[in-house]
């Protein structure tokens, strides 16, 4: 490994730490995973979330991504289909009447970790800007002359995704830590249940008017 590699990949991760730790819809929704359901719950969603970055990374490497591009339908399919996703958790969050699902104990109640991996999964990968994201990120770093481009950014995304998941479970776990404290004081967790629910649907509306 050269000093030339070695300082490209300091540099990807320091670009990918700052742009992780950045307010975006990932880490917003750790907070509020970890706020409302505990610490526990935080981590299964960012578990979910950093295994749909190897989705993009693939999708990228392969070039199938490039079809988010050029073609204006697959955005809008991709995107409406991610819109109504965090509308829907939005609503879910509503039926349960805006109560915190956190007990004092500080286990999660409600969804399994199946769910839970799920939830964070579904969300990062259907979202067409990350995709895009990853299409124009990876490529910068990657380098002609040390062998095939493709598997550069296949390893590329494997630090992104190791990187993510390190800063979204401390996330998860000092949100989570917050949400121990909100549990117990069933006036502020009715609120925060509410205040929830508010922020799945303004990503979703956010989201849903995304341009390409």
């Amino acid at each position: 490994m050269t000093i030339t590699t070695i300082t490209t990949i300091l540099l990807f991760l320091g670009a990918s730490m700052a742009l992780t730790v950045a307010p975006g819809p990932d880490n917003i929704f750790v907070v509020t995973q970890g706020l409302s359901r505990g610490r526990r719950a935080a981590i299964i969603t960012a578990w979910g979330m950093c295994s749909g970055v190897t989705v993009h990374t693939l999708a990228a490497a392969a070039g199938i991504s490039a079809l988010f591009y050029s073609s204006a339908l697959a955005f809008q399919l991709v995107k409406y289909a991610g819109a109504a996703y965090l509308l829907y958790l939005a609503w879910q969050a509503v039926r349960e009447g805006g109560l915190l699902a956190l007990p004092a104990s500080g286990a999660v109640d409600g969804p399994s970790v199946a769910a839970l991996f799920r939830r964070g999964f579904v969300m990062n990968v259907l979202n067409p800007k990350v995709a895009l994201f990853f299409l124009a990120f990876l490529p910068q770093f990657a380098n002609r002359d040390a062998g095939s481009i493709p598997l550069q950014m296949v390893l590329l995304g494997l630090l992104f995704m190791a990187q993510a998941l390190v800063i979204f479970s401390l996330i998860g776990f000092f949100s989570g830590s917050v949400g121990g404290w909100i549990s117990k004081r069933p006036r502020a967790g009715q609120q925060f249940g509410w205040l929830a629910a508010g922020i799945f649907a303004l990503l979703g509306v956010r989201l849903a008017l995304a341009e390409r």
